[in-house]
This record gives structure tokens, sequence and C-alpha cells, in this order.
């Protein structure tokens, strides 16, 4: 039976991108290639705000206090947060999924398999977990992925059959990091693994901004998509997990994605949440 080391497991509205509002089932497995460093700081400069946490005085993610800088789920892969994480059975993980669902079983509700970057190593994993026998109502998985992870041959195949029984969906919501991130954008910006998601489903970028220099990195990075076969629409999202910081960038960022014919993607968990954890 495989295991994945799970951060959180909840149920809630997707708050982001093209199912925004839907009731899903949230699966944030532990780890990430990336650290997201810059988010809310002056360009070039990283954020040091979750260092400054004692880690180890935290038994449980819902205590955790929420980052204005930096990656704002930092605990999904910092390695100080895995004692938070357990490694469960997809036995263990489907009953928990159960537990969560209104009537106990799927409806309409979405899988939202998140992170970190849910597409490391754990691609082994998941066809154990969506082949589940309680799993076989299930409809629709979204993929919230930085976009840099190609899927294995064995995964690819294994999703191609998933799809091939009943009316059955795949999205894949790539956020993939601009510079405003703190990453390089010659790990961050990779089309070609992109074009190998939308083979399989639904796929679109969701891009972070702030600033008007943030927006010309978005404007560039759609540009290289497109040039090498992307053909899924293009949402601007602004910057910020605590409301002082969203606030601040809402307006513009709708403004400017008006602005290119491209869509616009709230972060419902933050006026509604205020970006708790397990929301």
């Amino acid at each position: 039976m495989a295991q994945l080391k799970v951060s959180e497991l909840f149920y809630s509205i997707q708050g982001e991108g093209r199912y925004m509002g839907v009731p899903s089932v949230f699966l944030r497995v532990f780890g990430c290639n990336f650290t997201c460093g810059g988010f809310g700081m002056p360009r070039g400069q990283l954020s040091n705000e979750r260092n400054e946490i004692q880690a180890e005085t935290f038994t449980d993610y819902k205590t955790l206090p929420l980052v204005s800088t930096g990656c704002d789920s930092y605990a999904s892969w910092d390695p100080r947060y895995k004692h938070l994480s357990p490694v469960l059975s997809t036995d263990r993980i489907v009953t928990k999924i159960l537990d969560l669902l209104p009537t106990g079983y799927w409806q309409d509700e979405h899988l939202v398999i998140t992170g970190g970057e849910p597409l490391l190593g754990w691609q082994r994993s998941y066809p154990d977990l969506l082949g589940h026998e309680f799993m076989i109502d299930l409809n629709h998985i979204t993929f919230e992925t930085n976009g840099t992870q190609k899927l294995s041959d064995d995964f690819y195949n294994y999703l191609l059959s998933w799809l091939s029984k009943g009316d059955r969906e795949i999205t894949f919501s790539v956020s993939a990091k601009l510079p405003n991130s703190g990453e390089s954008w010659s790990e961050a910006i990779n089309p070609e693994v992109v074009c190998q998601y939308q083979e399989l489903g639904y796929t679109y970028l969701k891009l972070v901004v702030a600033t008007e220099e943030d927006i010309e990195d978005a404007d560039k990075a759609d540009r290289e998509f497109r040039t090498q076969g992307f053909v899924g629409p293009t949402y601007l999202m602004p910057v910020g997990g605590v409301d002082s910081v969203y606030n601040l960038n809402a307006k513009n960022v709708a403004l400017a994605a008006m602005k290119r014919g491209w869509r616009y993607s709230d972060r419902l968990q933050v006026p509604l949440f205020k970006n708790e954890w397990g929301t």
C-alpha cells in the first residue's frame, strides 16, 4: 500500500482559478523544489519571516502563524515543520477524506492535490490513492503545481486510464513562478512541461503579481509559454496571503488582466477565512 507525507487534509471551497467557489477536498502533500522567499519583498530581497518562527514549539498546523512575506504555505515544505506532516497510508487518507465529505461520499466535490509541489516524488503514490474502491465516484482532480515537474511515464499512462472511466476531468492549475518569487526564470518557466500537462486535461497559468514590473514579467512568460505551444488561459492573481497586502494589489491586478484580455483570479481564502491554515 502506498503512502504520502500529508501536510494538510481539509474541506473548503476552491479560492483560486477556474473553479472558485467549488466545494473541494484539499490534499496538501509535503515538499517543494522552491522556497518563493521573494513574495511581498522588494525585488532582489528574500523574506526571513518564516525563519523567525520557533517551529519546534508548534504541534498543529492550525496554530501556526500566517506570514505576510515569502511563501504563505511555508510549513508544507520547510524541513523544520516536517514533524507536523505525518506519513499516512492511502487507506487512512481515503478514510479521512470520506469523513470530510458532507454526505460521506463523493458528489460534485473536487479533489485538489496541492503542496508544496505535488508532482515531485509523490507521483508514484497517487495511482494507489485514486484507484481506491471508495474513490470511484470522484470525477474531478485539480493538481496545483508550479509547472516544473514532468509527469512520469507511469503516472501519465495511469491518468490516461483514469480519464477513460466515466465522465472524468483533470485540471492543472499552473502557478509558474515569476522573478518576484525569488526563483530564477530558467528554473521556474518550463513551457515544455506545461504543454505535457495539457495533453491530459484543462491547463491554465496563474501568475502572481503586484507591481508593473511583475506584470511585464507576466507578459514575457505568457509569450514564452505560447511560443512553445501552450494554448490555455492566463490568470493574473494578486500577491498577498493577508488582507493588508492582498487589498493593496487586487484592483490594479484585475485592471491589468482586463487590459490584456486575460482572466483575473481572486484569492477567496483571504477575505473569507483570513488565509488560515486548513482553508
